[in-house]
This record gives structure tokens, sequence and C-alpha cells, in this order.
């Protein structure tokens, strides 16, 4: 992994929309670190589950997990 590289975790319904937003600067946050490319994508088809794994890759061992599978 390249020192500064950022990596984003996020949920939508729309996978190719954010990934268009994210790379033409509409969110402040995310605007500095482009351009964005899409690494990983999953669906679910429980959206309680998708939160629920959200909120998992944002914690430490959901960090760890990422590292070891999707890097």
């Amino acid at each position: 992994m390249v020192d500064d590289q950022q990596w984003y975790v996020g949920i939508t319904t729309d996978v190719t929309a954010r990934l268009r937003g994210h790379n033409e600067g509409q969110s402040a946050h995310t605007a500095k670190y482009r351009p964005w490319r899409l690494i990983v994508s999953l669906e679910f088809a429980d959206p309680y589950r998708a939160i629920a794994f959200e909120k998992y890759l944002k914690s430490g061992s959901g960090r760890a997990f990422s590292n070891r599978h999707f890097r």
C-alpha cells in the first residue's frame, strides 16, 4: 500500500453514481483525495446487514479484515 492512499468505506444504492460524485468533488471530505477507484463492491439483499457490515469495516477488527482481504 502506498502511504498516501486513502481508503473509503461507505454504503449506497448506486455505486456508479457514488464513485462519480466523489471523483467530481461533490463531497468536501473526499474531494482532496481524488481520483477514487473502486477496489471492492459488495451487495446485500438486507439493508440492515449492509449497515452492520459497513460499521464492522470501520472498526479495528474490520480494518484488519479489510487489510488482509482487500488490499
